[in-house]
């Protein structure tokens, strides 16, 4: 923890406990351990919310794929039906193209 072993963590408890006392040293034990232990939870609450985050970007980029695609079968089909109207709209217009009478055959 921190690269402080053994020996090193006894001389800092000792330390603490002539500069602060034997009185408070306890209280502020308590302290120490309540802000480490909160500390520690808002630092998972973030790992959290970062991984739901991120998977809600997967879910995005996973949408618009989907969205894209079906831009694309749609602007496709669109294309498609233009093609298929001007096809009947030209097949129409030889149906009713007027035909020639046989005598106007003759006069020529």
């Amino acid at each position: 923890m921190f690269g402080i072993g053994m020996p090193e963590m006894f001389l800092i408890m000792a330390i603490a406990l002539i500069v602060i006392g034997p009185k408070k040293l306890p209280d502020l034990a308590k302290s120490l351990g309540r802000a480490f232990s909160e500390f520690k939870k808002a630092t998972a609450e973030l790992k959290e919310t970062m991984e739901i985050d991120t998977d809600f970007s997967d879910i995005k980029t996973a949408f618009e794929d989907i969205d894209d695609h079906i831009k694309e079968k749609t602007d496709t089909r669109v294309g498609y039906e233009a093609v298929e109207k001007t096809d009947s709209e030209n097949s129409e217009e030889k149906k009713t193209a007027p035909e020639a009478d046989e005598d106007d055959i003759e006069d020529f």
